[in-house]
């Protein structure tokens, strides 16, 4: 059975804005760069530590706080690597005890205003989603 956009449109939700030409036919391959960065901050922690820190500077702690259930290894993974990205910066104070701070980069920023909305939507949506309702 075929559907038409047309009859998708009057019985579902409006049909999202189709992929540019470009993006189409680059991010796909698997190759394309795109999928190891889409890996890092679509992670179930990469995500989380990027909005925590939308808040602004946190340390440690705080982060390991924000993010229940992330272990100390998960924490520490995902930040260098973030941080590898060009997402995060982590900035040594010279204090005793030894203090580090983390915060978003300028990229960091701009991805964490993109995620927003995709989490407020997963959070809207995973009550009826996890009980399988439409």
């Amino acid at each position: 059975m075929k559907v038409s956009a047309q009859e998708f449109t009057a019985s579902a939700a409006p049909l999202p804005a189709a992929l540019p030409a470009a993006l189409a036919d680059g991010v796909f391959p698997a190759g394309c760069p795109s999928r190891t960065v889409l890996d890092h901050i679509t992670s179930k922690w990469g995500v989380l530590i990027l909005l925590a820190l939308s808040e602004g500077e946190q340390r440690w702690s705080d982060l390991r706080r924000r993010a229940e259930g992330i272990s100390e290894k998960m924490l520490a993974q995902t930040l260098k690597t973030l941080e590898r990205d060009g997402l995060v910066t982590r900035t040594a104070q010279p204090v005793i005890p030894p203090r580090v701070d983390y915060s978003l980069t300028g990229r960091g920023y701009e991805l964490s205003a993109l995620l927003v909305p995709l989490v407020a939507w997963a959070f809207e949506n995973a009550d009826d989603i996890i009980k399988g309702q439409p």
